[in-house]
């Protein structure tokens, strides 16, 4: 068979053929202006709740400042990497308040989320060593397993009896890493750490806690998933983005001087990888400073998130209930899912279809998140429209 022949012939392909077809792709629409509560789109203004802009830091003053302030010292890149010649006194700075912000000994950054879970995990992890990955945690992590060459086993999502069997399972000499996301990206459910850090502490195992989705959210100030519960010094490693809450482009891992001193030296997408380019590492610190002078913005951001759960809720719509701004709205299938999607995006509400594989068959949602600068008024509309037309029968059958 031709290497290409997957191309045009898989389910996906397939899928995505027919959802052009029927004029209900969902994908890669056109930004014409700011991340922003609302938002100029394809020519038209869209309310924007599908973006991971929690904090609104994509449009503050202070942050673009710091970007622009960044390009003028340091000019646009560093090309190359920070075991090289692309370490800035800046990557240092944001490195150790990142650390001192969340409680952690030290601190190490990447270019991106996706490539700290690769740089983290395919180091710290090797082919005899297991881990133990909640069948919901994000795709990054699932590749940076595969890269590791480790044993991988997956626990029913947040099913903690179905963890402690497979610890069981496992030779007591072996190196074991449990690993879950903080707040479930899709789903908005939050980990059960307190009782995931039992089990590690009772079967010798390391616990990481990938929090792009709790930090700026969750605990004291948004610290994140393990402040929240009071649980900083007993999570070995928590990974952050900085595409998010800190409102640039970036990721890190928190952990302590041992760890991150050794994984500088030997993780692979670290050490071969350019470096976080000035303006992201600055914007990123700015909007650290940001939360750190407002720490109530994150209380902001979940009672506007209450609001619009109770607007959805009010008007008959079944969500899924989180104490996160992530709230998922049933739409059950697919092309049900596709079609109300671009309804919505045409009456002026952008949301994000999850269909499968993200989900299986059957249920399919909405995906919604919220910002802290979302008004009350806008959230009024928005989940006006979505009720007009969510009581629509799709027409793409």
């Amino acid at each position: 068979m031709d290497l290409f022949q997957k191309c045009i012939s898989d389910p996906n392909a397939e899928r995505l053929h027919m959802a052009r077809e029927l004029n209900v792709y969902p994908y890669f629409h056109v930004l014409e202006s700011r991340q922003a509560p609302v938002v100029q789109m394809e020519g038209h203004r869209v309310i924007m709740l599908g973006s991971n802009n929690y904090l609104g830091f994509t449009e503050d003053p202070e942050v673009i400042a710091a970007g622009h302030a960044a390009l003028d010292k340091y000019g646009t890149g560093v090309s190359g990497s920070r075991f090289l010649n692309g370490t800035l006194d800046l990557h240092l700075q944001l490195e150790k308040e990142l650390a001192a912000f969340t409680g952690y000994e030290d601190c190490m950054t990447c270019s991106t989320g996706f490539q700290t879970n690769l740089a983290i995990i395919s180091a710290i992890c090797g082919k005899d060593d297991y881990i133990l990955n909640d069948r919901e945690n994000h795709a990054s992590i699932y590749d940076a397993c595969r890269l590791s060459f480790a044993k991988v086993m997956r626990y029913r999502h947040s099913n903690m009896e179905d963890l402690e069997r497979i610890l069981q399972s496992i030779p007591k000499t072996a190196g074991k890493l449990i690993v879950t996301d903080g707040v479930f990206s899709m789903r908005g459910d939050i980990c059960k750490l307190p009782e995931i850090v039992a089990l590690a502490q009772k079967y010798g195992a390391r616990v990481m806690v990938d929090d792009a989705h709790g930090f700026g959210v969750l605990g004291p100030g948004g610290r994140g998933t393990a402040a929240y519960f009071g649980l900083t010094d007993k999570v070995d490693i928590t990974m952050l983005t900085f595409s998010k809450s800190l409102a640039s482009i970036g990721g890190c891992m928190l952990t302590s001087h041992k760890v991150a001193d050794w994984l500088r030296h030997v993780s692979r997408p670290f050490i071969f990888s350019a470096s976080l380019t000035p303006s992201s590492a600055a914007t990123a610190l700015a909007a650290l400073h940001r939360l750190i002078q407002d720490p109530e913005r994150p209380t902001r951001l979940m009672n506007i998130a209450k609001y619009f759960q109770k607007g959805l809720i009010n008007a008959g719509i079944r969500i899924i209930e989180a104490p996160t701004p992530i709230v998922p709205i049933f739409t059950y299938e697919t092309m049900d899912t596709l079609w109300y999607g671009k309804k919505m995006f045409e009456e002026g509400v952008y949301v994000n279809p999850v269909i499968t594989p993200a989900c299986v068959e059957g249920e399919c949602l909405l995906r919604t998140t919220l910002m802290a600068t979302h008004t009350e008024p806008v959230i009024d509309e928005a989940v006006g429209i979505i009720a007009r037309v969510l009581r629509e029968k799709p027409d793409h059958k």
